[in-house]
């Protein structure tokens, strides 16, 4: 059986679950210096960088793969020295120890400038590179990879009609249901979503590497050591952390590995990824059930995440382990009805954490949202539910994703604004 509209989940999925090397907010700004600079075809001589809100609190504390620092300063400068411009979320795939080593000396002698531009959009990069009297300007906004200004010497070479730049795969995920969901994860042919394995592959590489390096805050790796000293056992809650957490931990230190993305965040996909895994390998599933899972856990995450903004005051974190909870609950043998409990169970519970920005401390945030997806589903296995006379809590898994969405969008604008506040005074 196959349906029309299970072609639109395909491209849907393909559009939002892509690889991404480091953390999307300065490499998105890596990727427009990179544009830049083959507009300019020449190396340049000054950067100048203007970007949202948004998008300087992801930026400021983040490491940046292969340069051993962090912020956007040397995100630009090393896209600008070594980036590939057809390269997208992976920009920085190719870059050198010599390619490093110049972008440190542009950054250090004032030839890059990273300020916020007072913009509507949350999701914002103006990018300036100048050498001699040419000059070239690239603007990205909205998504992390959607281009919408190409100018040379003050002349567009490319602009998008600002009316019509968002895809028809942005508005697609809103018409998607939990019903629809599962329906397309449990019944659609092996051999047209076995592509999602590929998540599981670089997801378990990048975690691989964090469990046994020294990375961020070793959140992953510490939950492993404390096994082996007996404070910890090898449940599913803690497997799910530990697997998680580490490619966390690894991916916000900057190491030179990709993680697999959801809806432009590669710790929202390794949190509808990891926790998925760990509760499969222990299962013993087969390949084929651990790519329906994982299908069901990202296209719930990028169904939750489109009633929110591309950056938000939420955590993505929480809604990709969502996702994670979902397919958790039909792992441990639940229905539909369970798989919305525990929807219902995770909304309940760690809805509320808040982004104050892209850092080593991320894997934390990773951690929780694996273990309150283990504990959501659980929970949801015995028919156990948050109900609606409780706090955001609707009768209807939708409404409720909803309620989620407009506490996201409107009612933490200030929340949001104040820890934009916070971090740029420190």
């Amino acid at each position: 059986m196959w349906r029309p509209e299970w072609e639109q989940y395909i491209r849907i999925i393909n559009d939002k679950v892509v690889p991404s090397l480091g953390c999307t907010e300065p490499i998105s700004t890596a990727y427009a210096t990179a544009l830049a600079v083959e507009l300019l075809n020449r190396t340049p001589e000054q950067l100048t960088v203007l970007v949202s809100g948004n998008l300087m609190k992801n930026g400021m504390g983040v490491g940046v793969p292969g340069t051993g620092m962090v912020g956007l300063p040397i995100a630009a400068a090393v896209g600008a020295i070594g980036g590939d411009p057809d390269a997208g979320l992976e920009v920085l795939k190719d870059i050198t120890s010599e390619h490093v080593s110049k972008a440190k000396l542009m950054v250090e002698a004032g030839h890059v400038s990273v300020a916020i531009k007072d913009v509507p959009n949350v999701l914002y990069t103006e990018v300036q590179v100048c050498a001699g009297d040419d000059n070239a300007r690239v603007i990205i906004k909205d998504h992390h990879t959607q281009v919408v200004l190409k100018e040379l010497n003050g002349k567009p070479v490319f602009e998008a009609n600002s009316d019509t730049v968002a895809t028809k795969e942005e508005a697609a995920p809103v018409q998607l249901t939990v019903a629809d969901i599962y329906e397309f994860a449990t019944q659609a042919p092996f051999d047209r979503i076995r592509f999602i394995l590929e998540s599981a592959r670089l997801n378990k590489s990048i975690s691989a590497e964090g469990l046994e390096g020294d990375y961020g805050l070793k959140v992953g790796k510490t939950l492993k050591k404390n096994i082996t000293r007996g404070y910890l056992s090898e449940d599913l809650a803690v497997l799910a952390m530990m697997r998680s957490s580490a490619a966390s931990d690894a991916r916000m230190d900057g190491v030179m590995l990709p993680a697999m993305s959801n809806s432009g965040s590669g710790n929202q996909g390794i949190a509808a990824t990891m926790p998925v895994v760990a509760v499969a390998e222990r299962l013993n599933a087969s390949e084929e059930t651990l790519a329906r899972a994982l299908i069901l856990s990202h296209l719930t995450a990028i169904h939750i995440k489109s009633h929110l903004d591309t950056l938000s005051a939420l955590c993505g974190a929480t809604t990709a382990g969502t996702g994670a909870s979902a397919a958790i609950t039909w792992l441990l043998g639940g229905d539909q009805e369970q798989i919305q409990c525990a929807i219902f169970n995770m909304v309940g519970d760690i809805t509320g954490i808040f982004c104050d920005g892209a850092k080593t401390s991320c894997s934390l945030k990773v951690s929780t949202a694996a273990n309150a997806a283990v504990k959501a589903a659980l929970l949801a296995m015995d028919n156990i539910r948050v109900t609606r006379h409780e706090g955001i809590i609707e009768e209807d898994v939708e409404k409720t994703i909803a309620n989620l969405g407009m506490l996201g969008n409107q009612g933490m604008k200030e929340t949001d604004r104040m820890i934009l506040k916070i971090m740029t005074a420190k």
